[in-house]
């Protein structure tokens, strides 16, 4: 029975995140992010409780990738899809607005073709799949990352509506709706999900200050910039974990 349980919290990962997926068709980008972070959290603790039971699987290897496919790979290529979206829709209301157009005319204006646009967004979908096709066989990850794991790069996507709808610095949400910024920022998800990047796993072995201690500042440091930035602290503690991790790949290099 006890080797069910691993697998039965995985399927509450993929449950999480199906639910995600609809909310983010309908644009509630709150309750989208409070699905995938739940179902991140399953993700974790179904490996702990797989080590902590010694029921290890291939099955619960292949399931666990399944199950992220959906929370950590479908739903931030439906979010950055959604911000296009939103992006062009702000884009052309900006210019027919200063045409001074009465309703009737700009609703006879049609930008059609530039729709096709957000379909660059899943993007970040296509890169993730490739990723966790990758992870099951690469062998050098198991006590590190090669790439932005899935999870992280779908925090970092999910975070942008959530600045957007929690923040009033009005240059950081006409940057966040500019659609080459998104463009640029899908590419540079891609990349970074799949770059040949070492970077630290948050995973703890020991509880020891000594041997964690990279671990433990850098998570007290993503504590203090949620408490202090929020939602806008979410891109810098990403860009934190990349930096720390070539740093520590120079010294020990």
């Amino acid at each position: 029975m006890k080797k069910h349980i691993p697998n039965l919290i995985t399927l509450l990962n993929l449950f999480c995140g199906c639910i995600a997926v609809l909310y983010a068709v309908t644009g509630d980008m709150f309750n989208t992010a409070l699905f995938v972070v739940l179902g991140i959290v399953f993700d974790f603790f179904d490996g702990f409780a797989a080590r902590m039971l010694k029921v290890q699987s291939e099955l619960g290897l292949q399931l666990d990738s399944l199950a992220d496919m959906v929370t950590s790979g479908v739903v931030p290529g439906i979010v950055m899809y959604k911000l296009l979206g939103n992006s062009i829709v702000e884009e052309n209301n900006v210019w027919l607005d200063s045409l001074n157009l009465s309703d009737e005319s700009k609703g006879l204006i049609c930008f059609s073709g530039e729709s096709y646009i957000t379909f660059i967004g899943l993007l970040v979908t296509l890169a993730s799949c490739y990723r966790l096709a990758k992870f099951n066989l690469d062998t050098r990850q198991t006590d590190s990352f090669i790439g932005v794991p899935t999870p992280a790069n779908t925090l970092l996507v999910l975070s942008l509506p959530l600045i957007i709808m929690t923040n009033d610095i009005e240059w950081i949400n006409n940057l966040i709706l500019n659609k080459w910024f998104l463009i640029g920022f899908t590419l540079l998800s891609c990349y970074l999900l799949n770059a040949e990047i070492p970077l630290f796993a948050l995973k703890l072995k020991t509880f020891g200050f000594k041997e964690n201690a990279v671990k433990y500042l850098f998570l007290l440091a993503s504590l203090l910039l949620i408490v202090f930035l929020h939602f806008l602290a979410i891109p810098i503690i990403i860009a934190l974990y990349i930096i720390v991790s070539l740093v520590l790949n120079a010294r020990d290099s």
